[in-house]
């Protein structure tokens, strides 16, 4: 089964706060990154983990759509897409016509880690890491006895054998130890695998799979271009979310405006307080 999927326990991609994980059997890597949003032929690549950081997805966008690539490979019988960018569920449409498919997420910044299991376009089950005593899906109870077995719940579901106040002891209690056994019950029963070094020193191809075709990918790339600057990437379709920004600041009215207010506004502030100021030998 190679490094099966208990070390992604606590690991993050190189955005350093995420890894989001889509897992297939029944398709191959490709036709995995099509049902994620992406256009079949129009892969890039190869990159490592740490290369992907030159894309610039946005993430968290302020403005505009936003955007998301997946690196993708296959490995024990499952492709698998890693995922950078905005949060993108697309487990439904992965796991259509007999599919069966995982979808593993990740943020540090938003507990707990959440797995789900779904086969043929139904969420079948799934839970949070630690808190597995909440299970939801048409089948919520599918795992129950795996994880009655790896000592997270009791027979009854909802009951976890760990006494309250040890999970207070943050400095004997092994919650990544906890974590592990709740993933090694889909790596157990689903022969769910993927490669450590996905992370390290793998190259993949890269698809884009939100914010692409982008509307004004011509418009800008022309800008950049013009100004000297790398063109984005053609195949992927994306727009750098830092050379967007650069773009609509050096081009459109609203951003010349909004600095015009700001410098306005604080000269108005510091006159205020000159003014308010007390003059030499004022009493406090």
């Amino acid at each position: 089964m190679g490094d099966g999927v208990q070390w992604m326990v606590g690991a993050v991609t190189s955005s350093g706060w995420m890894l989001d994980v889509h897992f297939a059997r029944g398709i191959d890597a490709e036709e995995l990154a099509v049902r994620m949003g992406a256009r079949r032929g129009a892969a890039t690549g190869p990159m490592t983990d740490a290369e992907t950081e030159d894309l610039d997805v946005d993430g968290y966008p302020g403005r505009g759509p936003g955007s998301a690539v997946v690196r993708v490979g296959e490995h024990a019988g499952w492709a698998f897409a890693v995922l950078y960018g905005r949060y993108h569920d697309r487990l439904g449409e992965v796991s259509r016509d007999g599919v069966e498919a995982v979808h593993y997420h990740h943020n540090s910044e938003h507990p707990p880690t959440t797995v789900l299991y779904a086969r043929d376009g139904r969420t079948v089950c799934g839970h949070g890491l630690g808190e597995e005593h909440v299970r939801w899906g048409e089948e919520p109870d599918l795992f129950l006895p795996d994880l009655v077995a790896a000592g997270l719940l009791l027979p009854d579901g909802v009951t976890d054998p760990v006494p309250e106040e040890e999970y207070d002891d943050y400095e004997t209690h092994d919650y990544h130890e906890r974590d592990r056994r709740s993933l090694a019950v889909l790596e157990e029963r689903l022969g769910l695998s993927l490669p450590r070094t996905v992370l390290t020193e793998d190259r993949l191809p890269v698809y884009a799979v939100a914010g692409s075709p982008a509307d004004d990918f011509e418009e800008i790339s022309s800008w950049a271009g013009a100004d000297g600057r790398p063109l984005p990437d053609r195949r992927l379709g994306l727009i750098p979310a830092g050379l967007r920004r650069d773009y609509e600041r050096a081009t459109a009215p609203r951003w010349r405006e909004r600095g015009a207010h700001h410098r306005v506004a604080a000269l108005t502030l510091h006159a205020e307080a000159v003014l308010k100021a007390p003059g030499p030998g004022t009493e406090h």
